[in-house]
Protein backbone atom coordinates (compact mmCIF):
# COMPACT_ATOMS: atom_id res chain seq x y z
CA UNK A 1 0.00 0.00 0.00
CA UNK A 2 1.36 3.50 -0.91
CA UNK A 3 -0.10 6.84 1.37
CA UNK A 4 0.92 9.59 2.68
CA UNK A 5 3.40 7.78 4.83
CA UNK A 6 5.39 6.55 2.16
CA UNK A 7 7.17 10.13 2.23
CA UNK A 8 7.47 10.43 5.81
CA UNK A 9 10.71 8.81 5.76
CA UNK A 10 12.42 11.43 3.47
CA UNK A 11 15.37 12.63 5.04
CA UNK A 12 14.95 15.86 6.84
CA UNK A 13 17.06 18.91 5.05
CA UNK A 14 19.23 20.74 8.12
CA UNK A 15 21.49 22.82 6.36
CA UNK A 16 20.28 26.80 6.87
CA UNK A 17 17.59 27.96 4.55
CA UNK A 18 19.95 31.01 3.39
CA UNK A 19 23.53 28.55 1.93
CA UNK A 20 23.00 26.15 -0.63
CA UNK A 21 25.85 22.52 0.09
CA UNK A 22 27.50 20.79 -2.33
CA UNK A 23 28.02 17.19 -1.81
CA UNK A 24 31.19 18.68 0.26
CA UNK A 25 29.41 20.83 2.16
CA UNK A 26 31.54 24.24 1.20
CA UNK A 27 28.70 27.36 0.76
CA UNK A 28 28.19 28.18 -2.93
CA UNK A 29 26.43 31.26 -1.31
CA UNK A 30 26.87 33.90 0.21
CA UNK A 31 29.09 35.82 -2.00
CA UNK A 32 33.28 35.85 -1.83
CA UNK A 33 32.89 39.80 -1.43
CA UNK A 34 30.52 39.35 1.08
CA UNK A 35 32.48 36.84 3.48
CA UNK A 36 35.05 39.18 3.09
CA UNK A 37 33.60 42.51 3.17
CA UNK A 38 35.14 42.90 7.09
CA UNK A 39 39.09 41.81 5.40
CA UNK A 40 39.44 45.28 3.36
CA UNK A 41 40.59 45.02 0.24
CA UNK A 42 40.31 42.36 -2.57
CA UNK A 43 43.22 40.60 -3.57
CA UNK A 44 43.68 39.95 -7.54
CA UNK A 45 42.26 36.43 -7.60
CA UNK A 46 39.66 37.65 -5.36
CA UNK A 47 38.49 40.09 -7.81
CA UNK A 48 38.77 37.67 -10.45
CA UNK A 49 36.52 34.89 -8.83
CA UNK A 50 34.22 38.20 -8.13
CA UNK A 51 33.89 38.92 -11.95
CA UNK A 52 33.58 35.63 -13.08
CA UNK A 53 30.85 35.06 -11.29
CA UNK A 54 29.25 38.60 -12.03
CA UNK A 55 29.82 37.57 -15.87
CA UNK A 56 27.98 33.88 -14.64
CA UNK A 57 25.08 35.33 -13.26
CA UNK A 58 24.35 37.89 -15.73
CA UNK A 59 24.66 35.50 -18.81
CA UNK A 60 22.24 33.19 -16.81
CA UNK A 61 19.78 35.76 -16.47
CA UNK A 62 20.42 36.87 -20.37
CA UNK A 63 20.22 33.12 -21.63
CA UNK A 64 17.01 32.35 -19.91
CA UNK A 65 15.34 34.90 -21.12
CA UNK A 66 16.59 34.81 -24.91
CA UNK A 67 18.39 31.67 -25.25
CA UNK A 68 21.82 30.53 -26.80
CA UNK A 69 21.45 32.25 -30.06
CA UNK A 70 19.45 35.25 -28.81
CA UNK A 71 22.58 36.38 -27.12
CA UNK A 72 25.58 37.75 -28.13
CA UNK A 73 28.96 37.96 -25.96
CA UNK A 74 28.80 41.77 -26.38
CA UNK A 75 25.19 41.64 -24.98
CA UNK A 76 26.63 40.04 -22.06
CA UNK A 77 29.65 42.33 -21.71
CA UNK A 78 27.05 45.21 -21.85
CA UNK A 79 24.98 44.29 -19.12
CA UNK A 80 28.30 43.38 -17.02
CA UNK A 81 29.68 47.19 -17.80
CA UNK A 82 33.34 45.62 -19.51
CA UNK A 83 34.79 45.09 -22.87
CA UNK A 84 33.49 41.73 -24.56
CA UNK A 85 37.45 40.85 -25.01
CA UNK A 86 37.49 40.06 -21.22
CA UNK A 87 34.11 37.38 -21.59
CA UNK A 88 36.53 36.21 -24.69
CA UNK A 89 39.58 35.77 -22.02
CA UNK A 90 37.47 34.23 -19.67
CA UNK A 91 35.60 31.81 -21.69
CA UNK A 92 36.99 31.89 -24.84
CA UNK A 93 33.69 32.16 -26.59
CA UNK A 94 29.75 31.92 -26.47
CA UNK A 95 29.26 27.74 -26.06
CA UNK A 96 32.13 28.23 -23.17
CA UNK A 97 30.06 30.44 -21.51
CA UNK A 98 26.92 29.06 -21.90
CA UNK A 99 28.23 25.69 -20.61
CA UNK A 100 29.85 27.19 -17.96
CA UNK A 101 26.63 28.90 -16.69
CA UNK A 102 24.64 25.50 -17.02
CA UNK A 103 27.15 23.57 -15.16
CA UNK A 104 27.31 25.63 -12.27
CA UNK A 105 24.28 25.13 -10.74
CA UNK A 106 23.39 22.06 -12.62
CA UNK A 107 26.32 20.20 -10.21
CA UNK A 108 24.60 21.77 -6.85
CA UNK A 109 20.98 20.16 -8.04
CA UNK A 110 22.94 16.83 -8.68
CA UNK A 111 25.01 16.84 -5.13
CA UNK A 112 21.93 17.41 -3.65
CA UNK A 113 19.92 14.87 -5.05
CA UNK A 114 22.23 12.30 -5.42
CA UNK A 115 23.15 13.13 -0.97
CA UNK A 116 19.05 12.91 -0.63
CA UNK A 117 18.52 9.89 -2.47
CA UNK A 118 21.33 7.65 -0.67
CA UNK A 119 20.17 8.79 2.22
CA UNK A 120 16.59 8.20 1.83
CA UNK A 121 17.68 4.76 0.86
CA UNK A 122 19.77 4.24 4.36
CA UNK A 123 16.84 5.56 5.98
CA UNK A 124 14.01 3.48 4.35
CA UNK A 125 16.49 0.75 4.78
CA UNK A 126 16.60 -0.15 1.68
CA UNK A 127 12.91 -0.73 0.84
CA UNK A 128 11.86 2.85 -0.64
CA UNK A 129 8.54 3.29 -2.16
CA UNK A 130 7.55 4.92 -5.26
CA UNK A 131 6.20 8.53 -3.58
CA UNK A 132 8.85 7.90 -0.85
CA UNK A 133 11.43 8.25 -3.67
CA UNK A 134 9.76 10.45 -6.51
CA UNK A 135 9.19 12.78 -3.19
CA UNK A 136 13.16 13.16 -2.49
CA UNK A 137 14.12 13.55 -5.99
CA UNK A 138 11.47 16.75 -7.22
CA UNK A 139 11.18 18.04 -3.31
CA UNK A 140 15.35 18.66 -3.27
CA UNK A 141 14.84 19.95 -6.75
CA UNK A 142 11.99 22.37 -6.25
CA UNK A 143 12.95 23.89 -2.84
CA UNK A 144 16.32 25.18 -4.49
CA UNK A 145 13.80 27.21 -7.18
CA UNK A 146 11.76 28.41 -4.01
CA UNK A 147 14.39 29.16 -1.82
CA UNK A 148 17.57 30.36 -3.34
CA UNK A 149 16.83 33.45 -5.23
CA UNK A 150 16.08 35.01 -8.43
CA UNK A 151 19.10 33.29 -9.67
CA UNK A 152 18.42 29.88 -9.63
CA UNK A 153 14.70 30.76 -11.23
CA UNK A 154 16.62 32.16 -13.68
CA UNK A 155 18.81 28.10 -13.95
CA UNK A 156 14.97 26.78 -13.56
CA UNK A 157 13.84 28.43 -17.12
CA UNK A 158 17.53 27.77 -18.88
CA UNK A 159 17.15 24.35 -17.67
CA UNK A 160 13.91 23.99 -19.18
CA UNK A 161 15.09 25.52 -22.66
CA UNK A 162 18.19 22.92 -22.54
CA UNK A 163 16.48 20.14 -22.12
CA UNK A 164 13.58 20.77 -24.81
CA UNK A 165 16.26 21.72 -27.63
CA UNK A 166 17.74 18.51 -28.97
CA UNK A 167 19.94 20.12 -31.13
CA UNK A 168 22.59 20.91 -28.22
CA UNK A 169 20.64 20.59 -25.42
CA UNK A 170 20.05 17.07 -24.69
CA UNK A 171 23.85 16.49 -24.52
CA UNK A 172 24.11 18.82 -21.81
CA UNK A 173 20.83 16.79 -19.97
CA UNK A 174 23.29 13.68 -20.40
CA UNK A 175 26.60 15.22 -19.40
CA UNK A 176 25.39 16.32 -16.43
CA UNK A 177 22.05 14.87 -15.39
CA UNK A 178 22.09 10.73 -16.14
CA UNK A 179 23.74 9.37 -13.24
CA UNK A 180 20.76 11.27 -10.65
CA UNK A 181 18.20 9.91 -12.82
CA UNK A 182 19.74 6.75 -12.98
CA UNK A 183 20.00 6.61 -8.92
CA UNK A 184 16.09 7.12 -9.07
CA UNK A 185 15.59 4.73 -11.42
CA UNK A 186 17.51 2.30 -9.57
CA UNK A 187 15.03 2.95 -6.45
CA UNK A 188 11.61 2.64 -8.49
CA UNK A 189 13.06 -0.82 -9.49
CA UNK A 190 13.05 -1.52 -5.61
CA UNK A 191 9.77 0.30 -5.08
CA UNK A 192 8.17 -1.54 -8.11
CA UNK A 193 10.20 -4.59 -9.19
CA UNK A 194 7.36 -6.81 -11.04
CA UNK A 195 7.27 -3.46 -13.16
CA UNK A 196 8.31 -4.04 -16.16
CA UNK A 197 11.72 -1.77 -17.05
CA UNK A 198 10.50 0.69 -20.00
CA UNK A 199 7.32 1.23 -17.77
CA UNK A 200 9.55 2.62 -15.37
CA UNK A 201 11.61 4.75 -18.02
CA UNK A 202 8.18 6.16 -19.70
CA UNK A 203 6.87 7.20 -16.25
CA UNK A 204 10.32 9.18 -15.84
CA UNK A 205 9.88 10.17 -19.30
CA UNK A 206 6.62 12.34 -18.17
CA UNK A 207 7.77 13.19 -14.14
CA UNK A 208 10.84 15.35 -16.27
CA UNK A 209 7.91 17.03 -18.94
CA UNK A 210 6.17 18.16 -16.25
CA UNK A 211 9.43 19.47 -14.20
CA UNK A 212 10.41 20.80 -17.19
CA UNK A 213 7.57 22.58 -17.86
CA UNK A 214 7.17 23.87 -14.27
CA UNK A 215 10.65 25.18 -14.30
CA UNK A 216 9.79 27.09 -17.49
CA UNK A 217 6.70 29.37 -15.70
CA UNK A 218 5.48 30.29 -18.82
CA UNK A 219 2.33 31.79 -16.95
CA UNK A 220 -0.15 29.76 -19.21
CA UNK A 221 -1.76 27.78 -16.24
CA UNK A 222 -2.42 31.60 -14.61
CA UNK A 223 -4.55 32.47 -17.63
CA UNK A 224 -6.28 29.13 -17.63
CA UNK A 225 -7.26 29.34 -14.46
CA UNK A 226 -8.35 32.49 -14.22
CA UNK A 227 -5.78 33.05 -11.30
CA UNK A 228 -6.33 30.14 -9.34
CA UNK A 229 -3.08 28.93 -9.64
CA UNK A 230 0.64 30.38 -10.27
CA UNK A 231 3.01 29.03 -12.14
CA UNK A 232 5.92 30.31 -9.93
CA UNK A 233 4.06 28.93 -6.90
CA UNK A 234 6.82 26.27 -6.01
CA UNK A 235 5.13 25.71 -2.66
CA UNK A 236 2.05 24.44 -4.22
CA UNK A 237 3.60 22.73 -7.44
CA UNK A 238 5.87 21.03 -4.13
CA UNK A 239 2.85 19.79 -2.48
CA UNK A 240 0.90 18.41 -5.76
CA UNK A 241 3.60 16.97 -7.95
CA UNK A 242 5.26 13.54 -6.60
CA UNK A 243 2.02 12.23 -5.23
CA UNK A 244 0.30 13.10 -8.67
CA UNK A 245 3.25 11.29 -10.34
CA UNK A 246 3.36 8.23 -8.16
CA UNK A 247 0.06 7.86 -8.61
CA UNK A 248 0.54 7.00 -12.37
CA UNK A 249 3.43 4.82 -11.92
CA UNK A 250 1.16 2.39 -9.24
CA UNK A 251 -1.19 3.15 -12.35
CA UNK A 252 0.87 0.81 -14.38
CA UNK A 253 0.66 -1.97 -11.98
CA UNK A 254 -3.52 -1.46 -11.89
CA UNK A 255 -3.78 -1.07 -15.66
CA UNK A 256 -2.01 -4.84 -15.63
CA UNK A 257 -4.07 -6.06 -13.50
CA UNK A 258 -7.31 -5.06 -15.45
CA UNK A 259 -5.48 -6.50 -18.47
CA UNK A 260 -5.49 -9.46 -16.81
CA UNK A 261 -8.87 -9.44 -15.20
CA UNK A 262 -10.11 -8.66 -18.40
CA UNK A 263 -8.45 -11.51 -20.04
CA UNK A 264 -9.34 -14.01 -17.58
CA UNK A 265 -12.94 -12.74 -17.68
CA UNK A 266 -12.99 -13.59 -21.82
CA UNK A 267 -11.89 -17.11 -21.76
CA UNK A 268 -14.42 -19.85 -22.13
Amino acid sequence: MHNRGDAVARPQETEPKDRILTAETKPVTPRPAAKRAARGRATKAEQRADMIEQILDVAELLFSKHGLHGVTLKDVAKSVGVHHTLINYYFDDKKKLFDAVFGRRAMVSIERRMRVLDEYELACAGKPTVKGALHVFLDTDLDLYSMHGEGWKNYAALASQVANTPEWGADLMDTHFDPVVLRLIGLLKKAMPDTPEEDLFWGYHFVTGALMLTLARTGRIDKLSGGLCKSDDFAAIKQRMADFMAAGFLSFCDGRADADRERDASRP
